[in-house]
């Protein structure tokens, strides 16, 4: 099976300019997103699929692999399908996002494993067990809900699932993770599909796979992941980073 791991890497975006070209620790964000996904050991290859020379310049630079896509795709599920139609003998693509700097290589891993293992499987993505309120109750944090199966029946920005006789107390839920695994032929029929209502309200395109009957394996796993959006967010990142620095030294 030959699993492509593929990070859209555009550069414009709306709260953070240039997030992908920013620096953390010295070196771009793109950067560090790369030499993590690296480390996966179930990826055949690694491709940064962005849209401007300036991203493709900075990854040639460091010495990664990267592919100048079009500039009008939608979202990263719409460029990470532009390269599956380039990679005809690729059986699994996994959409690594270009603004999460700390992703676990074992977390992608645990992807194309459950691809390896289950061939019912189209889709399948991530989510982290939490009981921190604050995301709880932030609709930037998405949260998903499950079946005994594993099978996602809901993402939502809202707090999910609602604990109606404990208002003040933890609330255990999962925390999306925006990582997902496509199989080609899947992601190819996908985003050709017209966005659903559900998608619309939340703004969360899996929702169209939910909404047109398809199922999508949510894995539980330890490994978390921080998304840089604005400014903030990039001071996290880059004091935790240091942070790990320190206790490796």
């Amino acid at each position: 099976m030959k699993s492509i791991g593929v990070i859209p890497a555009r550069l414009g975006s709306t709260r953070l300019s240039e997030k992908v070209l920013r620096l953390l620790d010295g070196r771009p964000m793109i950067q560090h997103v790369w030499e993590q996904a690296r480390r996966a050991k179930r990826l055949s290859d690694l491709i940064v699929a962005c849209d401007d020379p300036r991203v493709e310049d900075c990854v040639k630079r460091f010495g990664g692999k990267t592919v100048l896509t079009r500039r009008d795709h939608p979202n990263g599920s719409s460029r990470v399908a532009e390269i599956a139609g380039r990679e005809p003998a690729a059986d699994i693509l996994i959409n690594i996002q270009g603004d999460e700097p700390m992703i676990h290589p074992a977390a992608i891993d645990q992807i194309v494993e459950a691809f390896e293992k289950d061939a019912a499987i189209d889709v399948a993505t991530l989510a982290v067990p939490r009981e921190d309120r604050r995301d709880y109750e932030n609709p930037n944090v998405v949260k998903v809900v499950c079946d005994e199966k594993g099978d996602a029946l809901y993402f939502s920005r809202a707090s999910i699932p609602h604990y109606r006789n404990q208002p003040s107390g933890p609330a255990a839920y999962l925390k999306h993770l925006g990582i997902y695994g496509y199989r080609r032929d899947f992601l190819l029929q996908f985003v050709g599909w017209k966005a659903g209502t559900l998608e619309e309200c939340e703004k969360l395109e899996q929702l169209r796979i939910l909404e047109r009957g398809f199922s999508i394996r949510v894995l539980e796993t330890p490994y978390d992941s921080f998304s840089v959006d604005t400014q903030e967010d990039l001071n996290l990142v880059e004091a935790k980073l240091k942070n790990l620095k320190a206790e490796v030294a």
